[in-house]
């Protein structure tokens, strides 16, 4: 199909065909799927709420301490969630509700104005945490609603945004989190997260009306206007004319939506978990951008117990020149918009989507809103995963410094010092997608000054941090999550020393890590299903045990045992980690790659089987042929017995002949 399209003068040979063929799509859309009756609640709120706006301006000035259903809803749009701190609610006096505030940090990017803002408006109006996210952005939690407006229209004056961080719209975009000042590559994917914000951005202007009385406050970063004329394009139905939301129209989107920008090589942001993943392509000998590689159909979210919801990992789409990029999101928007589930919203992502079309037939679909074919995707390098921590050379003779937080929570004297420090040195900080802080912009001679306060207060230099707590993340979990059934953020920790106690008591070297994550429930905030071990909320104090994800995030884990308690750790763990030390091919072999080598069957025959020894070093390994061994095994599974008991009934047996 040869390209019809010619921005320069905005017509197209094609023009009323395309926008005919647009809307006959949406009218089949709905037709099958877009009834009234047929749609869940929440659409019908979008529709009804003149683009966000009621009855959550209504709800803001009333005397109750919640809004109401309807602006539940909607204010995530806003960028806040209504909880209720369910170890704060006194008896006969019901929920104690609360709001957490998201913004939205392109890139993780957080200039000092921002930090420092985002610190006071914890102490003087949040529970004095703030939280780093696996999305490289903040979360302030405690805020009562009437502080709200306050808090919101500081956090819009001091550079930053919540507009589009939650809500059926597209995300905070990632880029990698690097400090390099020298590497035009990762430059351009950090400014195409911003122009991808900028362009997906919701536009109906809602956001200022409810939080600024409709004044609009601009920053010293203008919208590029590529990004506002290819918004503006609609010559293959992407738009609704004449809307104030052009791309969303007035029921947004099905669900969420999210997407990541990297170069080759840079897995440092779990590039395959998102919606749409967008690969920076430069030229290797001059370094000139040429376009970019694009996947999609990434997804964590998932029931558990429900076969129809599962994670799912992106994969590629095809190419796009230089000049096409914003094109292409919009038509992928599109036809997510137009055709994505609006009856089940645990079936709405764009996963699910193309998990039921077919790669094949998403990208016809995508090529008509787009109004060319795709190229081919270009190949690639393997995925790597840099962490960004400990000190580097950011290319203009300053340094970075990455500075490890657990589960990404800022508090007590930690948080204290590390705003003495940021706001002392003038320096902007990276938040990264494994909730850590990156400090920017620092001089060689505040090296030892800087990182002698900060170890003072317990950030340790990554080189002294243990590297399972390095390789960690958790979602906040209880006591404000309304979804968590169990601990994560206030779990981790101490599952991580039981985990490395039990690593040393099989042997393994005390640096011996791997990729552990856990959530309170099974949405998959933390990315759990990426993890080499990862812990789902399952019930109280039980997990779902996921195995065998890889370490440079590019293998999904599979889930291995169901509900279990918190206090049988060790003994579910123990055989495991026994016969990873004893049976891997290397010490350069990974947990997760080792239990997605050797397969769940033969853990689960392990971990059935494995009687500990009365010292893990005292006795010899004893070796048996394989025929004995699968006889063995049959005799275990016919008994109902483990392999141990088999083994040592016929040893016995055989010495008192």
């Amino acid at each position: 199909m040869a390209d019809v399209r010619d921005r320069g003068s905005g017509r197209q040979k094609g023009q009323e065909e395309g926008r005919c063929q647009a809307h006959a799509r949406r009218n089949a859309f709905k037709a099958a799927n877009g009834s009234a009756a047929q749609q869940k609640k929440v659409e019908i709120i979008k529709q009804n709420s003149d683009y966000l706006r009621h009855p959550l301006l209504e709800d803001l000035v009333s005397e109750a301490k919640n809004v109401t259903e309807d602006s539940v809803q909607l204010i995530k749009f806003h960028g806040s969630y209504m909880q209720d701190n369910r170890e704060k609610r006194v008896k006969g006096q019901g929920k104690s509700y609360q709001f957490m505030l998201r913004t939205r940090q392109p890139g993780g990017l957080v200039p000092n104005t921002l930090f420092l803002a985002m610190d006071d408006l914890a102490e003087d109006y949040g529970n004095g945490t703030l939280r780093l996210t696996t999305r490289m952005t903040y979360q302030l939690h405690g805020i009562i609603k009437k502080d709200l407006k306050t808090v919101i229209s500081t956090i819009v004056k001091s550079m930053g945004s919540t507009l589009g961080a939650c809500g059926d719209v597209n995300r905070n975009v990632l880029a990698p989190p690097h400090p390099y000042t020298n590497r035009p590559d990762y430059q351009i994917a950090q400014k195409l997260a911003f122009d991808i914000a900028d362009l997906l951005a919701p536009q109906s202007g809602a956001y200022y009306d409810v939080w600024l009385d409709g004044e609009k406050f601009f920053s010293a970063e203008v919208e590029d206007p590529k990004v506002t004329a290819d918004r503006n394009f609609n010559d293959f139905g992407t738009n609704f004319e004449g809307s104030p939301e052009p791309i969303y129209g007035a029921q947004f989107l099905p669900r969420k939506f999210k997407i990541a920008v990297t170069v080759p090589g840079d897995n440092s942001i779990d590039v395959l978990t998102n919606d749409v993943a967008v690969v920076v392509m430069c030229d290797p000998v001059t370094g000139e951008l040429q376009g970019y590689n694009i996947l999609t159909g990434g997804g964590m979210g998932r029931t558990h117990r429900n076969q129809s919801t599962f994670p799912m990992i992106a994969e590629p789409l095809g190419f796009v020149g230089k000049d096409d990029i914003f094109h292409v999101l919009k038509a992928i928007v599109a036809t997510q918009r137009d055709y994505g589930r609006r009856d089940d919203r645990k079936q709405s992502r764009l996963k699910y989507l193309i998990h039921s079309w077919g790669m094949d037939k998403f990208r016809k679909v995508v090529e008509q809103y787009f109004g060319k074919p795709l190229e081919d995707f270009r190949p690639l390098p393997k995925w790597e995963h840099k962490n960004y921590l400990g000190w580097g050379d950011q290319g203009d003779g300053k340094l970075f410094y990455g500075i490890y937080v657990q589960n990404g929570r800022l508090k007590g004297e930690g948080k204290k010092e590390l705003r003495r420090v940021i706001e002392e040195y003038n320096l902007n900080v990276v938040i990264s997608a494994e909730q850590n802080l990156i400090l920017c912009g620092i001089e060689p001679a505040w090296r030892d000054a800087i990182q002698g306060r900060l170890e003072a207060v317990g950030y340790l230099h990554v080189d002294n941090t243990d590297g399972l707590d390095a390789r960690s993340m958790a979602c906040p979990a209880l006591p404000l999550c309304g979804l968590a059934v169990t601990e994560a953020e206030r779990g981790l920790p101490d599952v991580n020393k039981r985990l490395r106690a039990l690593l040393t008591k099989v042997g393994l070297d005390k640096d011996e890590s791997f990729v552990v994550r856990m959530t309170g429930c099974p949405n998959g905030c933390a990315r759990p299903y990426m993890a080499e071990l990862g812990f789902v909320g399952d019930g109280p104090n039980a997990y779902q045990i996921w195995l065998g994800g890889s370490p440079n995030h590019t293998r999904l884990a599979q889930p291995f045992m169901d509900r279990v308690k918190i206090d049988k750790l060790e003994e579910t763990l123990e055989p495991i980690f026994y016969f990873f030390k004893t049976r891997r091919t290397s010490d350069q072999e990974s947990f997760g790659d080792f239990c997605a080598r050797v397969g769940f069957d033969v853990l689960r025959i392990y971990q059935k089987a494995y009687v500990p020894p009365p010292s893990l070093t005292a006795l010899p390994r004893v070796g048996i042929e394989t025929e004995a061994f699968e006889k063995l095994k049959l005799v275990a599974e016919k008994e109902n017995k483990t392999l141990s008991q088999v083994a040592t009934e016929a040893i016995t047996a055989y010495a008192n002949k």
